[in-house]
């Protein structure tokens, strides 16, 4: 089946669920089609008469903000700002999310990226490889002036994206980074955070700051910031009392290699 046909199917798919949910909800129905009838009333373009059959309710919207400031736009906002100041010559980064992070970064300059899951889309300024994280096979000692990993090394391991299980894969990839990053390099993660160390099997870890500190001896914190429901800048990694397992605090990470 070709990426048309899904996406078309996706999409009849998308509307048959709107149109139950409104169906559902009386007052979100009659809403919705006393829309309908005031946009025919008041359209004089007779190729955008609203018609049934094209029908594409999006009701959920009526109630929504402006946009959504999840943790993924803090984490990306916070990396991708100091990676603009830093301005180092070349970056690399593994597993982030491509339309979030990547995204931002490809804007102001070029980025090799590794991933364990394929990509088949060619992208202007992006390299990309697909490989394994927990060993960084072929990439030199002291050679990455700039790396990032942001909410993917809570994965690794783990299985959830057709990776073998390992239960020191994470552990394994940060000693990876550090053996990596070149001396005065900049090294950047987010991960799920809590006052005790855990895993929500399969989905991600939970970390103790410290437990990634010590396991990145060789490197200085440099800030830390975090996420847990409002956005703290240079937090203290020691204030998570009571926070476990939730997945929803999230740490941001600088280090640096003296």
């Amino acid at each position: 089946m070709s990426i048309k046909s899904k996406t078309g199917i996706k999409r009849t798919l998308k509307c048959l669920e709107e149109i139950f949910n409104i169906i559902r909800r009386p007052l979100k129905f009659r809403r919705f089609f006393a829309d309908m009838r005031a946009y025919n009333k008041a359209n004089t373009r007779r190729e955008f008469h609203a018609e049934l059959k094209h029908l594409y309710p999006c009701v959920k919207d009526w109630d929504a903000q402006a946009g959504s400031t999840i943790f993924y736009f803090w984490q990306d906002l916070w990396a991708a700002k100091k990676i603009f100041q830093a301005k180092p010559l070349e970056h690399f980064d593994i597993g982030s999310r491509l339309d979030g992070f990547i995204a931002h970064i490809l804007t102001f300059m070029p980025v090799t990226m590794l991933d364990i899951r394929p990509l088949s889309e060619h992208i202007e300024g992006l390299k990309f490889i697909q490989a394994d994280a927990t060993n960084l096979e072929g990439i030199p000692d002291n050679s990455l002036i700039s790396l990032s990993s942001l909410c993917a090394p809570e994965h690794f391991g783990l299985g959830r994206y057709n990776d073998h299980v390992d239960p020191e894969a994470c552990f394994k990839s940060f000693k990876s980074m550090q053996r990596v990053l070149a001396p005065g390099g900049h090294l950047y993660i987010s991960v799920p955070i809590g006052e005790r160390n855990g895993v929500a099997f399969n989905a991600h870890r939970i970390f103790n700051p410290e437990i990634i500190i010590s396991t990145l001896d060789e490197l200085k914190l440099a800030d830390f910031s975090m996420l847990n429901e409002r956005y703290i800048e240079h937090a203290d990694y020691k204030t998570l009392h009571g926070i476990n397992y939730r997945g929803e605090c999230v740490g941001f990470f600088e280090f640096v290699k003296e």
